[in-house]
């Protein structure tokens, strides 16, 4: 069977305004188990590149059920920060066989 790994979610939730109308975000930690990291392929990567200006480094896949927020998010696994891109690709769960365990995927570039 295959298993996922866990990452690291950095969610930021928006508490106020500063002193020049600017939004506060306060950034909280959670850990989220059972994600699938795929390598792109190469069209992939030259797409992302052409669409988003972004450099692709994996595709996370994301378990069924997941209700976290991962726009623009910073996500932690192997090590090291990725910040997500684009919108998150979701399947209808109804169509994906029970033994599947992932119904969406996004994409994330290194943080360096």
């Amino acid at each position: 069977m295959i298993q996922g790994i866990s990452v690291t979610l950095t969610e930021r939730t928006r508490t106020g305004v500063n002193e020049i109308n600017e939004p506060v975000y306060e950034e909280t930690e959670v850990t989220v188990d059972n994600f699938l990291v795929g390598s792109p392929k190469t069209d992939e990567i030259d797409d992302a590149l052409k669409l988003y200006g972004k450099q692709l480094a994996y595709t996370l896949y994301l378990p069924k059920g997941d209700s976290h927020n991962w726009e623009n998010a910073t996500v932690t696994f192997y090590g090291r920060a990725f910040q997500t891109f684009g919108l998150p690709m979701t399947l209808i769960e109804e169509n994906i066989p029970e033994a599947v365990l992932w119904n969406a995927r996004i994409r994330v570039e290194a943080v360096t």
